[in-house]
This record gives structure tokens, sequence and C-alpha cells, in this order.
């Protein structure tokens, strides 16, 4: 997968978090579906490889209190801690998702721009196990990856692209989705990247 912490921590400490092609100044659809979701404020969020993301300051804005943020970048991972100005409800985990192991359960799962980098079978089946260990029964996820007319490469790395079908399958049958989005996402220096979003819920 090419997902080791020296990959991720060059990527932003050449171009800035600002830079990235996947940056975004305001979480719009993350908020959104959120919204959709009627996900609580008291609920447990987890935001997988969240680290150069605005979603924790921005739920923090909006009363959420307990937030965590798992990136295997330690500059993503101070970008979210400043932006969240050092806040008590945010927890920052520096792991890689695929050797984590979840000491908690957490009712929302959100991955921006994880997961399609995951290229072989044995990486995605260890993501969703992962996935599906940490959530309480009934919890939400909400997951992002380049759609099927996305890019096929992103940071140097070749990536999976997924239209929201094929997304829903991959989650197998204990997902029930709710609401899935297209975004046409405009990066920095003005490229379009057209993602897939999918929301959905657990079945308990």
């Amino acid at each position: 997968m090419g997902r080791s912490a020296e990959h991720w921590d060059s990527a932003y400490a050449r171009r800035g978090i600002g830079g990235t092609s996947w940056y975004e100044a305001e979480p719009t659809i993350s908020l959104s579906l959120i919204e959709a979701l009627g996900i609580d404020r008291n609920a447990a969020v987890i935001d997988i490889g969240g680290g150069g993301s605005p979603l924790a300051a921005a739920l923090l804005d909006r009363s959420f209190s307990d937030v965590s943020v798992l990136d295997i970048s330690a500059i993503a991972l101070e970008e979210s801690r400043r932006r969240a100005r050092d806040d008590d409800r945010v927890h920052y985990l520096h792991q890689d998702l695929l050797s984590w192991e979840p000491r908690r359960r957490y009712d929302l799962w959100h991955d921006r721009a994880l997961f399609h980098f995951l290229n072989a079978a044995g990486e995605r089946g260890a993501y969703l196990r992962t996935m599906y260990a940490s959530l309480s029964p009934g919890a939400s996820v909400i997951l992002a990856t380049f759609a099927a007319d996305g890019p096929q490469t992103c940071s140097g790395l070749p990536v999976l692209r997924y239209s929201s079908e094929e997304l829903t399958r991959t989650l197998g049958s204990r997902f029930e989705p709710v609401e899935t989005r297209r975004e046409a996402h405009v990066t920095p220096t003005g490229n379009v990247q057209p993602f897939t979003w999918l929301a959905g819920r657990i079945r308990a």
C-alpha cells in the first residue's frame, strides 16, 4: 500500500497541509452526512486518516464531545491538534490503521480517503475487520473513495476506484446503506477529482 509514516510525513512536509490534493477548507459533505444520519452530539466519533482534515475542529464547533483522529502521519496529527486548539475532547491516535488494535467502541466511523489506497484483498479484509470490531451495535459509517471515473493514483500511489454499488458490496451484508453522494472535489491546483460517498449503519 505504500502506507509508511515516512511517505505521508514527507508528502505533508513537501506540500504543506493546504497543498495536498485531498485538502478541503471545510468538511461540507462529511457534516451534511453526519446530520443526515442523525449522529448524536455525545456519540463517539473516529476520523480515519483525518490528521490533515478540518473535521475534528468542525465537530467541536458543533458541540460534539468525543472525537478521535487516527493517522499514520505525526505531521498531519499535529495539524489536527492545532486546528482543534488542543481541546481535550479530541483524542489523537498515531497509528497504522491496518495494525491498530481498538481499545474502545465508536458510534461513527468516518473515512474520507484512506480506503481507496488498499489495493490488496488482504488489506481490505484487515480494514473491515478492524472497522467492525471497533463499532458499537447499530453504529454508523461514512466512507469516501475516488469514484469509478476518478484518478488512478494519489500521492504517487495506485488506488482503487468505486461506484456506490461497488463500495456497498465491499462493506458486506452487515452494512445498510442510507445515502450516497457524488462529489467533484477541486484540488488546490484546480484539478477535479470525482469522489463516491457512502453513508449507512451497521445492522445490530
